[in-house]
């Protein structure tokens, strides 16, 4: 228990530590793919994947661990990741956004946090776990490993992506840099660059992808094989709190508690911590988008990180379906949160302006 304890409030708050200070928010990534046309955030995510993939794949091959990506709810994964891309949106932040974001003070996303932990709870041991149960059943294809559906070696999908990825990184950074303002420093050397300079997204993508890696040895030595997860992990802590049973407490528990309290750590150390109480309306949002959190992740097997994150890593259908369908579904709440209501202010000015006094 104290080895469990221990590496799993490691591994997270070294997680929430660096996505607090890389800003690596997957949620506006997806967004502004579809608002802003900028994909950087999302070749960030790819950096992290691939990395992980690379390492976690080597220790399954050298026989550090056995990992079976089993069957493939093709439905439920479709359809809960979809839910699942509303719901960041709604929420303001994914599962790990949402963690590391209460920890810099923000009551919305505790409101968030509150609902995806409720509801993540019900659709496994509460009201809705019997529907669950019965999605996760129906649709049912055999295989999940993209590598087995072809009958071919995992290397021969992973060392393409790879390459793929490099590409993409090596055309980003050669791009022509456009200058962004700044403020002068007030820190000076290793003290500036952790807590006062702007992290590249590639970096902060890289040590993502290590502790993505690190998180799997880790675990997989509690009897926990796989690595870096939020929802599960979230539900436990419920579950435990309302039962007392300590059979809830598993290394992914105090991972996410590390999350926060690295997150808290950082924002603290970076002067950027202060209590914000959302609006009404942010509120009401956030606790319906942390609900629709709880019943797509779920739903999906996965969320942002489970599936987006670790699951692609593991080249498995439910993470890359999963993945598409989630920034589908960010696409389609974002147009109806943000450029709707954009279009309508903009047409109703147009027309004030046309219209004779």
């Amino acid at each position: 228990m104290t080895y469990l304890i221990i590496t799993g409030l490691l591994c997270g708050a070294l997680l929430g530590f660096v996505m607090q200070r890389g800003r690596f928010c997957l949620t506006g990534g997806f967004r502004d793919m579809y608002i802003a046309k900028d994909n950087r955030m999302f070749y960030a995510l790819l950096v992290a994947i691939a990395v992980q993939s690379v390492g976690v794949f080597l220790l399954i091959d050298l026989g550090v661990f056995e990992y079976s990506a089993g069957s493939l709810p093709i439905l439920s994964v479709i359809i809960g990741s979809f839910i699942f891309g509303i719901g960041i949106i709604l929420a303001g932040g994914c599962a790990t956004g949402t963690w590391y974001r209460a920890g810099e003070g923000l009551i919305g996303s505790w409101i968030a946090l509150a609902g995806y932990m409720l509801m993540s709870t019900m659709m496994r041991t509460g009201v809705f776990g019997p529907f669950n149960q019965q999605m996760q059943q129906s649709t049912v294809l055999p295989k999940n490993s993209i590598a087995e559906t072809f009958g071919i070696n995992h290397w021969f999908i992973i060392i393409p992506f790879v390459l793929i990825v490099a590409f993409i990184v090596y055309k980003q950074l050669t791009k022509p840099k456009v200058a962004i303002p700044s403020l002068k420093p007030k820190r000076t050397g290793l003290a500036h660059i952790l807590f006062e300079k702007r992290w590249n997204p590639f970096v902060t993508a890289t040590l993502i992808g290590i502790i993505a890696f690190i998180a799997w040895p880790l675990s997989a030595a509690t009897g926990r094989v796989f690595g870096l997860g939020i929802t599960t992990p979230s539900a436990n802590i419920l579950q435990y709190l309302t039962t007392g049973d300590e059979g809830f407490l598993n290394w992914g528990v105090f991972l996410v508690l590390g999350i926060f309290a690295g997150s808290f750590i950082a924002a603290k150390a970076s002067k950027e911590f202060r209590f914000r109480m959302p609006d009404v309306k942010t509120g009401i949002n956030s606790f319906i988008g942390g609900n629709l959190m709880g019943v797509g992740a779920s739903l999906a097997g996965g969320c942002s990180i489970g599936n987006g994150l670790v699951m692609t890593a593991m080249m498995t259908w439910q993470g890359w379906v999963g993945l598409v369908f989630m920034i589908l579904g960010t696409w389609t709440a974002s147009y109806f949160v943000f450029v709707r209501p954009r279009q309508k202010a903009m047409a109703a000015k147009l027309k004030e302006q046309v219209t004779p006094a």
